[in-house]
């Protein structure tokens, strides 16, 4: 079996939220799995079917709230363990740029209190981690009330984005394994940080 799970929170009141890109990425990827719709599970939402070349896939969206995430992920764990490489968390992150992906396998929760509890409860840090920046608030705004804003304008098209490639970086994990993922995903830059395009005629170091 191989896991996937999107950290955020339950309910309308946060769909939407930064904290909940996430559950966004997940929900893009069973689309892109061909999954069943989601249905409530132990506790979460899980959609879950066999997928061509890899098995038995579930993708699970913990109904638990942020920091009991690793409750859920732990309940659907007991019934089948998987190997490390086959855990993928996908979630929002501080500590990268609007847009940044970051694929990753193992080490600390960054302070992220979802990945935390996931850490807690399993009691390891050896499984895959796909982490979409939402960038550090602006001074004198409490970093609790940022990740539960929602963004707008051109931030909540860049979100958006990078969640629906976040979800294709999970995919890579399932399909190739983490260090194709990093290697495909890692470097690639934000459109803030890219720039704007050459002009015609012009590449990128500035020679017709």
């Amino acid at each position: 079996m191989k896991l996937v799970v999107g950290l955020g929170n339950p309910g309308p009141a946060y769909e939407g939220t930064r904290h909940n890109l996430g559950f966004l990425a997940a929900r893009l990827l069973a689309e892109k799995l061909g999954l069943p719709r989601f249905r409530p599970s132990l506790r979460g939402l899980t959609s879950r079917a066999a997928v061509d070349g890899l098995g038995d896939v579930v993708i699970l969206l913990p109904t638990t709230f942020m920091n009991e995430s690793g409750a859920a992920v732990k309940a659907v764990l007991r019934r089948r363990p998987v190997a490390p490489g086959d855990l993928v968390i996908i979630h929002d992150d501080l500590d990268l740029p609007p847009g940044r992906l970051r694929v990753r396998l193992g080490g600390s929760s960054g302070g992220h209190r979802g990945v935390a509890s996931v850490i807690d409860r399993l009691g390891t840090d050896a499984f895959v981690r796909v982490r979409i920046g939402i960038g550090r608030p602006p001074g004198g705004v409490d970093p609790v009330d940022y990740v539960l804003e929602r963004p707008w304008g051109r931030e909540r098209d860049e979100l958006s984005a990078a969640a629906a490639l976040a979800a294709e970086a999970a995919k890579t994990v399932l399909v190739d394994g983490p260090e194709s993922a990093m290697s495909r995903f890692n470097a690639r830059p934000t459109k803030r940080e890219a720039g704007p395009p050459p002009a015609a005629g012009v590449d990128e170091a500035g020679a017709r």
